[in-house]
C-alpha cells in the first residue's frame, strides 16, 4: 500500500507539475501574440497617417489644393499656427493658402514633407514632427511643422498645424 501511495502522489504531483508548466508556456504565448498584435496594429495606424501626408504633398504638386487640404478637418475648429499668425477653420484655412500660393504671382512650387516623427496618442490621436520643403522657381524654403491629428469615421484628419 505504501509502494502504491507513492506512486498515485508521484502521478499528482507529475499531472499538476505538467499543468502549470503548460499553463505559464500558454500565457506566455498569448502575452506574445497580444504584444505583436498592439505593434501591427499600431504599425497599421502609423501607416495611416503617413498617408494622409503622402496624399497631402501628392496634391499640393499636381497644384490640387482643395486636394491637399483633405487631409485636414474640415470644421470651424481646425487651427493653423504659423508664424505670428492663426487662423481657426477650414475655410479660412484654404483661404490663406489660396491668397499664398495661388493669388497673382504666386506660386504653389514643389512640396516635400522629410524627417517624419509619428507618435500616436492613443487609438484616435497622433502627434507629427517634422520638416516641409517647398521648391519654388526663385528659391527654395522651409521649416518646421507639427500636427495633431484625429480619426474620424471617414479617416485621419490633421485637427491642429503649428508650421514654422
Amino acid at each position: 500500500m505504501n509502494n502504491l501511495w507513492r506512486i498515485t502522489y508521484r502521478m499528482i504531483v507529475f499531472i499538476i507539475s505538467f499543468s502549470l508548466i503548460t499553463f505559464v508556456f500558454c500565457q506566455s504565448a498569448l502575452v506574445l501574440a497580444q504584444s505583436s498584435n498592439k505593434k501591427k496594429i499600431k504599425a497599421s495606424r502609423t501607416q495611416a497617417v503617413e498617408k494622409v501626408l503622402a496624399d497631402q504633398v501628392l496634391a499640393w504638386n499636381r497644384g490640387d489644393l482643395e486636394g491637399f487640404m483633405r487631409g485636414y478637418w474640415q470644421s470651424q475648429a481646425l487651427s493653423f499656427y504659423s508664424g505670428k499668425s492663426t487662423t481657426k477653420g477650414w475655410q479660412e484655412t484654404l483661404d490663406r493658402y489660396r491668397l499664398r500660393y495661388q493669388s497673382e504671382g504666386k506660386e504653389m512650387g514643389t512640396l516635400a514633407f522629410k524627417d517624419l516623427e509619428i507618435e500616436m496618442l492613443g487609438t484616435e490621436n497622433a502627434f507629427v514632427r517634422g520638416k516641409w520643403q517647398l521648391e519654388l522657381k526663385s528659391e527654395t524654403v522651409g521649416g518646421l511643422f507639427t500636427l495633431v491629428l484625429k480619426k474620424f469615421p471617414d479617416g485621419w484628419r490633421v485637427i491642429h498645424d503649428h508650421t514654422s
